[in-house]
């Protein structure tokens, strides 16, 4: 029988112990720690403490015995597995890492995000109004909040607090929106009503410019259109350039007299026709007088802009470029798709090092003068040492002659700037337009090419960077012959192998 000493020590113990857990509990739930919280815990301690001390002779003898010992011993070991476990939680809490293990990184923020987002400069808060709290997009958003303390997210019930759903404008359950300052913009949702890190980060993007900039395409002699989304359009130009928070826009040097005051960077893509003279000098005067531009030219066409390249010391070839490196026929593409892989130093090409970029039916655009300072040009896109000069796609026989050909490597596109008084004027030339068009724009790194360009024309070089990625599609498209095969080798004969190995063994042992 128990002394009634052991009774009130065991009282006086298990009351200490269970207020102590009571208080524990309350403080987790409540997120802080309240004066009743501190009273439950002082007097379990307490409690607890004086039962210890009263029983201290019955638990030095309690674990003097052997089998106290053992048990003991399991129970150390099992507290220091539980010790370690809460160190290494604690620590990945504090230390947040993910591993993206995916081909192409779909779970890794760009570098676009990276740089947009780890260079506020200002606060940026993302409201989600819904009822219900999305994984994912929370995931997303923790992603995001890494990256800057300027950034915010929150969850919103828009039923609960209607007037934080008015004051930013939200209409429907599932609205996103990125605020900063005054400025708001609703996140565009994709067709399967998802919102991806692009539309998030270029939802960033407009709300904390203070001005848009505007990119005009020049049209009049047979450029590609940025309303064309067929596989020679420029709609997904027109797409990501407004991803990226520019507004984009058409000029008609005749009917308009000249480039538009607005226009803040100029596009010539691969215009079939000629420019006349009076607007071969608008767009010098435009580029001389501080304007931008990238001109693309395709082979085998005369755009009659031989003053602005002479004026800038660019010079544009007269030729088709061949790649015979063979390299290109891994992704599908012939010789007359020149691989670049060799960029020079631009904050254009900066992120582009261990890239590919691929040029359908190209031409050279290199240095005139290499003596000359007076623009700084920089030869940025250089094909392989294997790669070669032909006049024309005409003959019959395409090979190197070396009495009128060049071979490589070979320059394809130059970047130029210089100082027109207090203004900067920058100029880029590349020796194609088909790379950025809707067919070719999403193989490998083209569509940065393109978009980094515009980026540091319009002096935004914080956009230049690496793009969000898409999935690639990896569905397996079978003919009827193989589907065929595939459902007897599934259904039939594997099967059937199983049920007689089965009945083979059975047989045996019987």
């Amino acid at each position: 029988m128990k002394s009634n000493l052991e009774k009130v020590t065991e009282l006086i113990a298990s009351v200490g112990a269970a207020l102590l857990i009571a208080g524990y509990l309350r403080y987790s739930i409540q997120g802080e720690l309240l004066l009743f919280s501190k009273i439950l815990l002082i007097a379990g301690g307490v409690l607890l403490l004086g039962g210890i001390v009263l029983g201290f002779r019955k638990i030095v003898g309690f674990f003097s015995k052997r089998s106290s010992q053992l048990g003991t011993n399991t129970a150390v070991l099992t507290l220091a597995v539980l010790a370690i476990l809460v160190v290494l939680n604690f620590v990945g809490y504090r230390h947040h890492k993910r591993f993206d293990l995916t081909s192409e990184k779909l779970y890794t923020l760009s570098d676009q995000t990276k740089k947009i987002v780890g260079g506020l400069k200002a606060d940026v808060s993302v409201i989600r109004f819904s009822k219900t709290q999305d994984t994912g997009f929370n995931d997303l958003m923790t992603e995001y909040k890494n990256l800057s303390p300027h950034f915010k997210f929150q969850n919103v019930d828009p039923q609960e607090k209607p007037e934080v759903a008015k004051e930013y404008g939200a209409t429907h359950i599932g609205d996103v929106v990125v605020a900063s300052g005054e400025q708001r913009e609703h996140v565009e949702q994709g067709y399967r009503g998802d919102i991806s890190e692009e539309d998030i980060t270029s939802a960033i993007l407009k709300a904390t410019r203070d001005k848009t900039k505007t990119v005009c395409f020049i049209t009049g002699h047979g450029e590609k259109s940025v309303s064309d989304d067929g596989a020679d359009g420029y709609k997904q130009v027109e797409d990501g350039l407004k991803k990226e928070g520019f507004a984009v826009d058409s000029v008609n040097l005749v009917t308009d007299n000249g480039v538009r005051p607005s226009c803040d960077v100029l596009v010539i893509a691969g215009p079939k026709q000629g420019f006349f003279a009076q607007e071969t000098t608008m767009v010098g005067k435009f580029v001389d007088e501080g304007g931008k531009a990238l001109i693309e030219v395709d082979p085998e066409t005369d755009p009659k802009l031989d003053e602005v390249f002479q004026a800038w010391n660019t010079n544009v070839g007269k030729n088709v470029i061949v790649d015979a490196s063979g390299v290109g026929r891994l992704f599908g593409a012939g010789p007359a798709v020149p691989l670049v892989v060799d960029y020079g130093e631009s904050p254009i090409t900066k992120n582009l090092q261990r890239g590919m970029t691929f040029f359908p039916l190209a031409r050279t655009v290199s240095i005139a003068d290499k003596g000359k300072t007076e623009p700084s040009t920089v030869e940025l896109l250089k094909t392989s040492a294997r790669s070669f000069t032909i006049p024309n796609l005409k003959q019959k026989e395409v090979r190197y002659d070396p009495k009128t050909d060049t071979m490589g490597p070979l320059s394809l596109g130059v970047a130029a700037d210089r100082k027109s008084g207090d203004k900067d004027s920058r100029l880029v030339v590349i020796g194609n337009s088909a790379y950025a068009t809707n067919q070719w724009i999403d193989l490998q790194h083209n569509g940065d090419l393109f978009f980094n360009a515009i980026d540091w024309l319009a002096q935004d070089e914080n956009l230049i960077s690496i793009r969000p990625k898409s999935q690639a599609n990896r569905r397996v498209t079978l003919t009827k012959a193989q589907e065929s095969a595939l459902f007897w080798l599934d259904q039939i004969f594997l099967p059937g192998i199983v049920i007689l190995s089965g009945f083979y063994i059975w047989w045996k042992r019987r």
